[in-house]
């Protein structure tokens, strides 16, 4: 029994300072003991991002069936028989449209009330159905309920006097307009936090002097810079841990729906010509990663079979030192110097 308080203290402890493996630990215990009707499903994903105090929570939501055909009975005496009262379609789609709403609004509720200390500050959250795809037989779960909660927001509302429906509106949540014929949207953050193994941030930015060479940062300064760069851009991105992450430096997320989903970073701090070889390696890293883009950026440049092969590839982006530049000065009003410039191409015969 000592032993078992002794690891219950230490992991409420770190729980309390915030590690993400104890906070999704708890997290996850607190909607597993959810207690939900027969036929809904009980699945569902965390992940715990210390630097914003966001938890990213991916929910399966019931299929429409959930709902019964069946609005009552009645039984027909002078044929000894009892007959079928069917619901009409428009009342099944009111009810689908509610229960999904209902699940989310719960979902967050218990995530929050579960967390006296505090260290969440906000909820994310995705909700999907698992079904089949009549048109290829193939399983999917797209995703039909999307939205953002911060604790101050959440805490205001009155959730026994709200109408679901409306009070997701009210969140500004992203819903399927058609939830009962499996309609999808785009979430507003879709990725995983634990593919990577994510580092304390560093502020580069405040450090640098009035018009710094960007080859002379040491690699993590300028992977952070990068980081930071993204972050003015309107972007959340978090560095990852050195040599943990097939060469990833950074990862960054939009929550603009219409960007899609998670983007991959790599700085190469060079001061020459960066190799295919490094491009091609970044899409297997995209396709492995099932990232939507893929950013390479470099003090240097890129020769022309990269960028071939980033225009053939299509979720490629290049940046080159003089692009670099602008964009510090732009986002970061910072004035840097890159790096070497290229070799002037000789003019083909």
């Amino acid at each position: 029994m000592a032993t078992f308080n002794a690891k219950l203290d230490e992991e409420r402890e770190a729980y309390r300072a915030g590690e993400p493996a104890a906070v999704e630990a708890h997290l996850g215990a607190v909607l597993d003991a959810s207690v939900y009707p027969v036929g809904f499903p009980h699945e569902h994903r965390i992940a715990f991002r210390p630097a914003t105090g966001d938890v990213l929570v991916e929910i399966h939501l019931p299929h429409e069936a959930i709902v019964p055909t069946a609005r009552g009975y009645r039984y027909v005496k002078n044929r000894d028989e009892t007959i079928v009262l069917p619901r009409p379609e428009k009342e099944r789609k009111e009810i689908y449209a509610s229960v999904l709403a209902q699940v989310a609004l719960r979902t967050v509720h218990e995530v929050l009330t579960s967390d006296p200390d505090r260290i969440v500050n906000g909820v994310i959250l995705n909700g999907h159905v698992r079904t089949i795809d009549r048109a290829t037989g193939q399983e999917v779960s797209p995703c039909l309920v999307t939205l953002s909660a911060s604790r101050e927001q959440f805490g205001k509302l009155r959730l026994s006097q709200v109408d679901p429906a409306q009070c997701l509106r009210g969140l500004n949540a992203l819903v399927s307009p058609n939830p009962y014929d499996l309609e999808p949207i785009r979430p507003i953050v879709e990725f995983d936090l634990s593919k990577y193994r994510l580092m304390d941030s560093m502020d580069v930015v405040a450090g640098l002097d009035s018009r710094p060479v960007l080859v002379k940062l040491t690699p993590t300064e300028f992977e952070h810079l990068i980081r930071q760069l993204f972050e003015a851009i309107g972007m959340e991105a978090w560095n990852t841990q050195a040599s943990k992450d097939e060469g990833v430096d950074a990862v960054a997320v939009s929550k603009d729906p219409v960007f899609n989903g998670e983007c991959i970073i790599q700085a190469k701090r060079y001061s020459k010509l960066v190799g295919v070889e490094s491009v091609q390696a970044l899409a297997g890293v995209v396709e492995h990663k099932r990232a939507a883009k893929g950013v390479l950026i470099t003090t240097s440049w890129f020769g022309r079979a990269s960028h071939d092969f980033a225009r053939q590839h299509g979720r490629l982006q290049l940046i080159e030192g003089p692009e670099l530049k602008y964009l510090i000065k732009e986002h970061l009003g910072k004035d840097v110097i890159p790096g070497p410039v290229p070799p002037k191409r000789r003019p083909s015969r």
